[in-house]
């Protein structure tokens, strides 16, 4: 599908751009195969490696691959799965690692001229060890803004490397658009796996707000950061998902029939003002298929300010970066980018009274945002107000998700086209905090329906 613009950042046609991006491969398929024997984990990590080789000096999605490891992995779990030995959904896959998450043996940079000498990790983080008991090997670990801030990395986004691939896990998106692995780990503190995923073309999963252990993960905001899940389409997203979320999460949730849709609710807002005719076509374009595979929806105005949400998330996010990181300013200050310098002293001056209030307005909007939604409802967003910008030095504008990840659900990013600039639309599905087993289903249903452009 190709959307109209009235508005365009770039003057590009898609024909003049070489584009990188390229199909990694359905997980469900990969898994089923490596099961049966008709495909050996260790074949599929070749093929990975070899794609790397093709794109990675152009792309620069990786911060380090772990070539050896991988293939001695994927030997083994090569040799279980001949011995009908499956460890779990995602035995012999290949997964990217976001560099804040650590891996053993490998070192956490981070992206972080402070961090560039850092000793390997000692131990995996809690959401890689739950990984590997799924079955799945690490291929290494994806660029990150600095910090997972805004400070960029020197990942580019696949459909045209002249422009961002969005941030902060910049790295992941773009490794599984380009094809180099079928899924990724990212973490988003406001907007950092939904957005690239939409810059990039391609699926992601956002848990309800700290729904899974940030334990080896390094912190930027404790209150809202949040590891999630890149796929090439929501299926796969949510499959990353499957393996990672807690044996509670699935068993707390009702049964689900598959056939209880509920409806979806498309948001308005006025902080939709400034979005370009391609956002807003795509979203209407994925409304409309959703109401001819016979989903209800409706249209309805935010019983909360969007605006509000952004600037007290922001307040609450920059008073704790500043707490977290003034001994890093304080000792390594020359080595820190200049946007999270910016922002560790803005946050130091933001009082406690301040910080407080912001978290009560949170929970206040919260409360009364999601007292208006019916428990089945999913609710349609624009994930961007633009397509990604020109250069990497900007990783995009957060405002559009920021609130969503404030308002604590899941959020699915479904892509939704191709904008008049050859770049990638996506829409956000959203649904209630807490109910990630049940929305996960729905998603890849409503996936299935509105088509996944």
């Amino acid at each position: 599908m190709t959307t109209q613009s009235t508005k365009s950042d770039s003057n590009e046609t898609t024909a003049a751009v070489q584009s990188y991006a390229a199909d990694s491969g359905r997980v469900a398929t990969l898994a089923r195969q490596i099961e049966n024997g008709t495909l050996r984990p260790v074949d599929l990590v070749q093929r990975y490696l070899d794609r790397m080789r093709e794109v990675e000096p152009a792309v620069q999605a990786w911060r380090e691959v772990d070539a050896e490891n991988a293939l001695t992995a994927a030997e083994r779990l090569g040799d279980e799965a001949r011995q009908g030995r499956v460890r779990g959904p995602l035995h012999g896959i290949p997964v990217g690692i976001k560099d804040i998450i650590d891996v053993v043996g490998l070192p956490t940079r981070g992206n972080s001229k402070a961090r560039a000498d850092i000793a390997p990790a000692t131990a995996d983080a809690e959401v890689v060890a739950r990984l590997r008991l799924a079955g799945a090997i690490v291929l290494g670990k994806t660029h990150t803004t600095e910090f997972a801030y805004f400070d960029p990395s020197p990942a580019r986004n696949p459909h045209n490397i002249e422009h961002t691939p969005g941030g902060s896990s910049s790295g992941s998106a773009a490794a599984v658009a380009s094809g180099t692995v079928p899924l990724a780990l990212g973490t988003q503190t406001m907007a950092s796996v939904n957005r690239p995923a939409a810059y990039c073309g391609i699926a992601a999963f956002k848990p309800s707000t700290q729904l899974l252990s940030t334990f080896g993960v390094l912190p930027l905001s404790p209150a809202f950061d949040t590891v999630g899940c890149f796929g090439s389409t929501v299926a796969d997203a949510v499959a990353l998902f499957d393996a990672l979320c807690h044996d509670f999460t699935r068993m707390a949730a009702p049964k689900d029939s598959g056939t209880e849709m509920g409806e979806v609710v498309v948001l308005d807002d006025p902080i939709l003002g400034d979005a370009t005719a391609d956002i807003l076509a795509a979203r209407d374009a994925v409304a409309d298929r959703l109401s001819e595979a016979g989903i209800p929806f409706r249209r309805a105005a935010s019983p909360v300010s969007f605006a509000e949400l952004f600037n007290h998330h922001l307040c609450a996010m920059e008073y704790e970066i500043g707490r977290i990181y003034a001994p890093l300013l304080f000792k390594a200050g020359e080595l820190v980018g200049a946007k999270l310098a910016e922002t560790i002293r803005r946050g130091g001056s933001i009082s406690d009274e301040a910080y407080y209030q912001s978290r009560r307005a949170l929970a206040t909007a919260r409360e009364r945002f999601w007292s208006t939604m019916p428990r089945m409802a999913t609710i349609l967003f624009p994930a961007t107000p633009a397509t990604a910008p020109r250069g990497i030095a900007w990783t995009g504008d957060p405002k559009y998700i920021s609130p969503w990840t404030a308002l604590g659900g899941p959020i699915v990013t479904l892509p939704a086209g191709i904008a008049e600039n050859g770049l990638p639309v996506g829409v956000l599905h959203c649904g209630r905090p807490g109910n990630d087993a049940v929305f996960a289903r729905k998603a890849c249903r409503l996936a299935a329906a509105a088509g996944e452009f």
